[in-house]
This record gives structure tokens, sequence and C-alpha cells, in this order.
């Protein structure tokens, strides 16, 4: 008996994308550039909303296209790397499983 394979439709699977971006950020940009042109009402603000917002779309863009996920992971590093006080650590060595023994010499080389 052969083994059934089921194929994975393309479209079922894709990453929550907005304009080539993230969608939660190239949302948010658009909210600060629309914020910042309708409270100040000025030709300058306005170029400068419309920049902010260009730059903001290129820069998600270019991220989407290195990672979909890259939000999530620069979250996640932040929380790392942000918490000194707390018990977390600013690196995680990598290990086959936390149920690992690891011998003296190896807990040594990375203090």
């Amino acid at each position: 008996m052969a083994i059934r394979s089921i194929p994975i439709r393309r479209a079922g699977n894709r990453d929550n994308l907005f304009m080539g971006g993230d969608r939660e950020l190239v949302m948010f940009a658009g909210l600060v550039a629309f914020a910042l042109i309708f409270s100040a009402q000025e030709l300058r603000a306005t170029i400068f909303g419309l920049a902010l917002w260009i730059a903001a779309l290129f820069a998600c863009r270019l991220m989407a296209k290195s990672d979909p996920k890259m939000r999530f992971v620069y979250l996640r590093h932040r929380k790392y790397k942000g918490n000194k006080g707390n018990k977390l650590k600013g690196y995680y060595p990598p290990r086959s499983t936390p149920f690992r023994l690891n011998p003296n010499s190896q807990g040594k080389q990375y203090l």
C-alpha cells in the first residue's frame, strides 16, 4: 500500500502581509504618518509624514523579504536582552534537550 500524499496549498499557508510588509507594522506606520499630517496641518508636516511613511514601508518590506516573522524574532530578542534584573540571561547556548546533563568542563567555557 502506497503512502497517500496530500498537497499543502500555498494560499492556505501564507504569512499575513499587507503591502509587502508585516501587517501590523505597516498599518501602525501609516497611522502615525496620518496622525502627524492631519494633526499639524502644515506643508512641512505633510512632507515629513509622507517621507516617514515611505521609509517605514521600505523598511517593513525589506524586513518581510528577509523573514516574514522577523517582528516576533526581534521581540523575543528584546525580551532576552532587556531583562538584566530578571532570571533571563543574555545568551542561551544551544542544547539538544533541557534534560541533558552537561559536564563541568562545558559549563566553564561560557562564563
